[in-house]
């Protein structure tokens, strides 16, 4: 019986392989934290799910003395060899993922972003149902280089001919591909829990941070994601709230060297690194202003996280994140350094504008993405080309 109460009358469960994210459970980028939370729920309504994860140091020396996770929340796990070197980690894992899963009993293959997806015609040539989801457009990112760039615009192409079907994150993908390739894709958003709002305790202690006196960013720190206008912007504004920037480095330390440089020895802003779980739970809850100026995006998960926690959200003015907020936040033009601190120094001015808009974003989030639609989404999918 599924969750939903529906009977699934298939007497053999249909395998289900994950090729594309790092591994699983994560919340070390957005791919990570859609298969971290849909495989599972997936396997609760009855597939025989497998992620094939990625193999670095971590893991090595967990495999070595016998604890390497091998299976989570009903999701069967193979960690696949992997060159643990920037440019080389996810085409190595997803190469071998995608030859080991074509030559196994899986009746659909999920591959995840574009890059992976350069040999997924190998799957549909083998008889599988080949499901691509476009987690953003992944060439377009200033971090990877021209080779890199290039591999990853073959992996799109790759989808766009062998794919079954492809899912896209927002509507401006979606034109996208109608536009340049004239393929037709399934919008299915990311989705949330539903949030449980924390007191400032560990945030107080690590990092002297008070309930609303502090600007919040939380998200890979790449070029992409426009911390560096953040920063710039705040260093303008008139105001005794602190700046705190949470996350890690992705292939890009050059980056975060020159967001560190910028910064200074201001002590009002503060990086924190990368944090999960009740840490990162108590950043959100007590923040007076989420703020995500990217240049580009595919769906933010963080946006969609500050919403359920209830902040009051700044992003750039692009449709992905635009589109998610639905009227209930802030706007500015992408990269327009200035119209973000007139923004933030209004918000600050006038906190009654920031809060009138804290309850309707939790609104819109439960009210549009929540997993357990996304799931049923994502099932139906599967259920029109397997029954097919």
């Amino acid at each position: 019986m599924r969750k939903d109460g529906v009977k699934d009358v298939r007497k053999t469960p249909k395998r289900v392989a994950m090729i594309g994210h790092k591994f699983i459970p994560s919340r070390d980028g957005g791919v990570e934290v859609v298969v971290s939370n849909l495989a599972p729920r997936l396997a609760e309504l009855g597939y025989d799910v497998t992620c094939y994860n990625r193999t670095n140091e971590q893991q090595k020396k967990l495999r070595k003395d016998g604890a390497l996770m091998r299976e989570y929340k009903g999701v069967h796990m193979i960690w696949t060899p992997t060159i643990d070197r920037r440019g080389l980690a996810a085409m190595t894992s997803s190469v071998i993922a995608t030859v080991m899963a074509s030559f196994s009993r899986y009746d659909l293959i999920h591959f995840h972003t574009e890059g992976p997806c350069v040999l997924c015609g190998l799957p549909r040539l083998m008889g599988k149902k080949v499901v691509v989801t476009i987690h953003g457009l992944d060439h377009m990112r200033q971090k990877w280089g021209r080779f890199a760039s290039a591999y990853i615009m073959r992996g799109e192409r790759a989808a766009v001919r062998h794919a079954h079907s492809i899912i896209v994150l927002s509507e401006g993908v979606k034109t996208y591909f109608r536009e340049k390739y004239g393929r037709e894709t399934v919008l299915i958003p990311n989705g949330i829990d539903p949030a449980e709002k924390r007191p400032a305790c560990e945030i107080t202690k690590q990092f002297g941070l008070a309930p609303g006196e502090y600007i919040l960013f939380l998200g890979r720190l790449v070029p992409e994601k426009g911390i560096h206008y953040l920063i710039e912007a705040y260093r303008q504004l008139r105001t005794d709230k602190k700046l705190v920037i949470v996350g890690g480095t992705s292939d890009t330390n050059d980056y975060v060297k020159q967001l560190y440089d910028m910064a200074g020895d201001d002590p009002s802003i503060i990086f924190t690194g990368f944090q999960q779980g009740l840490t990162a739970e108590e950043l959100y809850s007590n923040a007076y202003l989420y703020v995500l100026p990217s240049d580009l995006e595919g769906m933010p998960l963080t946006l969609l996280e500050a919403m359920n926690y209830g902040c009051c959200c700044v992003t750039s003015d692009i449709g992905e994140c635009a589109d998610v907020m639905d009227g209930c936040g802030f706007t500015f033009p992408r990269g327009n350094v200035e119209a973000l601190r007139e923004t933030l120094q209004d918000l600050c001015d006038h906190p009654d504008k920031a809060e009138e808009h804290r309850a309707e974003a939790q609104k819109v989030v439960s009210s549009k993405y929540t997993w357990q639609d996304i799931t049923a989404q994502t099932d139906r999918l599967y259920r029109s080309l397997l029954d097919g």
